[in-house]
């Protein structure tokens, strides 16, 4: 018996490999559907994320900002108060007080700079200084890098006293 003698009949195997990929094609679809709601799903949690990153950097910046003008109203403070402690010290030392005084005018102007300023701009500001004087800065990190390791080792090296009673009886004096 050869195959052709099976031509006229359907063959045994045939239905059973039909089934077969009747099903693969049924898993590649849904594999297919599930991969595309996956993407979707990827899609959709990225902006959300990004909507989300970039809410709370306005946010921030906002924030930021708001402060930027608390620092600039604080130092056009400071530098008032300067100018009243330059008129005060008038009489006893005027140039002194003519220092002070020059002193609250840069301080002043630098408050001006400051509220009409926003972060961004002052990031752009410092990131320009730093590329045009890399040598002053790094310079200025080092003293500020020294004086943070002084004042920290300082305040290790002070020790507080013991809150502890002294129960050694020797040391106790009797009077």
């Amino acid at each position: 018996m050869s195959y052709q003698d099976f031509e006229g009949t359907e063959s045994p195997f045939g239905d059973h490999q039909a089934r077969n990929q009747k099903m693969r094609d049924a898993a590649g679809e849904t594999f297919s559907r599930a991969s595309d709601n996956a993407r979707d799903t990827e899609a959709k949690a990225k902006r959300a994320a990004e909507g989300a990153a970039s809410s709370l950097s306005n946010s921030v910046m906002g924030l930021l900002n708001q402060q930027l003008g608390a620092g600039a109203d604080a130092a056009g403070r400071f530098a008032s108060s300067m100018r009243l402690a330059a008129h005060d010290m008038e009489r006893e030392s005027p140039m002194l007080a003519d220092l002070v005084r020059g002193l609250a005018h840069n301080v002043d102007a630098y408050a001006d700079a400051l509220e009409n300023r926003t972060v961004e701009q002052l990031t752009k500001a410092a990131s320009d200084f730093t590329r045009r004087q890399p040598a002053l800065v790094f310079g200025l990190a080092a003293v500020a890098g020294f004086l943070a390791f002084r004042t920290f080792k300082n305040a290790q090296s002070v020790s507080s006293p013991s809150i502890q009673p002294d129960h050694n009886p020797a040391r106790q004096s009797h009077g």
